[in-house]
């Protein structure tokens, strides 16, 4: 009898684990008299199954990225993706469009947007086909973002346009447009503003305007002293952003408020970067600064590189890990600096001249691109060179990388696709 019973209970436990949800009195009873024993052996199996399942989760979430739709592959423009590189990447193809451009790349769907410069909208499937095509025919030198299959992007003429990128007959894609009074030569981003989802982009009118990305209908704006050239970056409800009056600024998306300012030693023409209440910035001059968020106040800031050269012109955003920091300088190296002391961990002399391109941080590789149009992947932690290439035209577009793929467009209007 103690025999069968054991039997029985070993198989209803193993139909528990396997979801079966149905429980008999005949089970309970086992259960009551076995419980001692073998409770300890359900809860270690259990614990070691959901140990596993967890950690396969986890690496697929940080194998698998589709997406690259925003300048800097994410909200807070760390420039960091959990996407790996190839080992040993080759050309896939190249679409040669013919245009100039300043537009760095965003993927969506297996497809990757830019602009021309004439505010042409080229869309280039994984296979290298010309998908879309959308002339403004209006001068473009910012980035596109994509959410929810619109494209925003703003122009030389001071609008900010929402371009659908499903085909619908006999409509037009271009769904809004909002008016600055100045050019917009930054990203936009995108992000819940006081409850409503809202486009986010400064305009040379001085003023960073928060857009409501449905209906194009202005939600708010905040003045500042001089032009806006450089995106938004947004994190744990904080925008954060730099002006070319050296004044780097925040506000409260929840409140709609701004929070705190802090002026620099001159001006700031590109993009902070974020990682949590953490932000990198670099003015013009090559200072990087770093500051520390506490609810929408700059609590700490200092400096983590000092120019030496005070005629040096810096541009280019820094990407941002967990615990580093990479900067693109124009004396041709790019730095990894400790965001735990602010040391160096290592410097690598690029191959070329360098400029508005960023670095990635594609898991445990660097993405860099220099003006001269080398593209080389360095070992993230250690600086080593890995990979290099030749694109043999000038880059000043940011990288964009997704799950086996990453994708370079040069200031040609080239559009380089590498892969396994």
């Amino acid at each position: 009898m103690k025999i069968l019973q054991k039997f029985w209970f070993k198989t209803i436990l193993f139909l528990l684990l396997f979801s079966c949800n149905t429980k008999t009195n005949q089970t309970e009873n086992q259960q009551e008299e076995q419980q001692p024993v073998y409770q300890i052996e359900i809860e270690q199996t259990d614990s070691l199954i959901t140990a596993e399942i967890i950690s396969n989760i986890q690496q697929e979430k940080k194998e698998i990225v589709k997406n690259w739709s925003i300048f800097r592959g994410n909200p807070t423009l760390s420039g960091y993706t959990s996407a790996s590189l190839p080992d040993k990447p080759k050309l896939l193809w190249t679409f040669p469009s013919g245009a100039n451009t300043k537009s760095s790349p965003v993927v969506y769907n297996q497809t990757v947007y830019w602009s021309s410069r004439r505010g042409r909208i080229f869309g280039v499937n994984i296979e290298g086909k010309k998908t879309f095509d959308y002339a403004m025919e209006t001068a473009v030198d910012a980035s596109p973002i994509v959410f929810d299959s619109v494209l925003y992007i703003g122009r030389i003429d001071g609008f900010l346009c929402a371009i659908s990128l499903v085909e619908t007959k006999n409509l037009s894609p271009l769904l809004w447009t909002f008016e600055t009074e100045g050019q917009i030569s930054a990203s936009p981003n995108r992000m819940n503003f006081d409850g409503r989802e809202a486009v986010i982009v400064g305009s040379y009118d001085n003023n960073l305007y928060v857009i409501d990305s449905r209906n194009g209908q202005e939600i708010n704006r905040f003045p500042s002293g001089y032009y806006l050239n450089g995106a938004v970056a947004q994190s744990n409800n904080f925008i954060v952003y730099g002006g070319c009056d050296g004044w780097i600024r925040v506000i409260d998306a929840v409140a709609g408020v701004q929070t705190d300012s802090l002026e620099v030693e001159t001006y700031i023409p590109a993009s902070p970067a974020m990682s949590g209440n953490w932000v990198y910035v670099a003015d013009h001059s090559g200072n990087i600064y770093e500051l520390k968020l506490d609810k929408g106040k700059i609590a700490t800031s200092k400096k983590i590189i000092e120019s030496q050269d005070k005629d040096s012109k810096f541009v280019s955003v820094p990407a941002v890990s967990d615990k580093l920091v990479y900067i693109v300088s124009d004396d041709r190296n790019v730095y990894a600096i400790n965001r735990k002391d602010g040391s160096i961990a290592w410097k690598y002399f690029l191959k070329g001249n360098t400029g508005e391109s960023s670095p990635v941080i594609a898991n445990d590789k660097l993405l860099v691109c220099t003006r001269s149009g080398i593209v080389s992947i360095l070992d993230a932690k250690t600086g080593k060179l890995l990979w290099e290439y030749d694109t043999g035209e000038q880059i000043i577009a940011s990288p964009a990388v997704v799950t086996g793929y990453f994708y370079i467009l040069t200031f040609k209007g080239t559009l380089f696709c590498f892969g396994k």
